[in-house]
């Protein structure tokens, strides 16, 4: 009963004829019942056998999820045509079918080809749905920066505001880019430097620009942050 032997020639052939108007062994998804006849199998079918080798190639590239496949998993004898619908009919059974409606032809497990191209798309645009969001894990997150005005507050209004701006310059780091810069008046004679920069924030903290600048205590008495812009 059903595909016996699946290693066969035979049940082979007899595989392919079930699956020529079929895209699975039961209903329109893949399931247990597709990977029972599967595992069944040696290898893939020969070439001649299109239909089973189709199904064949459509199964395999499910292998990685068989455990998480629907359906319950029964013996190979148990799927497929049976023998006693592959046998002749005796003539008081074609004598009965004649009087059947025409529903009684009605293959309750197969498939039209309507049915099997919506299938066939559904599952189609599902795995593209999946490879899609797999290439976007694979992606890079974009890299995180921010804007950041400075305020460099001098000792006095002797001090060199170009000898200042020169050392904050001077100062490299992986992840800095410094930008325009401006003095700007804060009284008694005294100005301040105004200077922006743009930081990578995985490498270059407000901390660390603070601790550099005020290093130079001969000419910077402070630091302050005017504005602070994520990018």
């Amino acid at each position: 009963m059903g595909f016996g032997d699946s290693k066969t020639t035979v049940c082979l052939n007899a595989l392919n004829e079930y699956l020529a108007d079929r895209s699975y062994i039961e209903g329109y998804t893949v399931s247990q019942a597709d990977v029972v006849v599967f595992e069944a199998l040696s290898g893939a079918p020969p070439a001649e056998l299109y239909n089973a080798l189709r199904w064949y190639n459509q199964v395999n590239s499910y292998k990685s999820q068989f455990s998480s496949l629907p359906g319950v998993k029964k013996d190979v004898s148990e799927y497929g045509p049976s023998a006693a619908a592959t046998s002749a009919a005796t003539p008081a059974a074609q004598n009965d079918a004649d009087d059947d409606d025409d529903d009684d032809d009605v293959d309750l497990f197969g498939s039209d080809d309507d049915d099997d191209e919506e299938a066939l798309a559904a599952m189609q645009a599902s795995r593209k749905a999946a490879e899609d969001a797999a290439a976007k894990k694979k992606k890079p997150p974009p890299i995180a920066k921010s804007s950041i005005v400075l305020e460099v507050k001098p000792w006095d209004d002797e001090t060199d505001m170009n000898e200042v701006e020169k050392l904050v310059r001077s100062i490299e780091m992986d992840g800095l880019l410094w930008g325009a810069s401006k003095l700007v008046p804060v009284g008694y004679g005294i100005n301040k430097l105004q200077i922006s920069c743009v930081v990578v924030d995985d490498k270059v903290g407000t901390d660390d620009l603070e601790e550099k600048i005020t290093a130079f205590e001969d000419f910077v008495q402070s630091m302050d942050i005017a504005a602070f812009n994520k990018i």
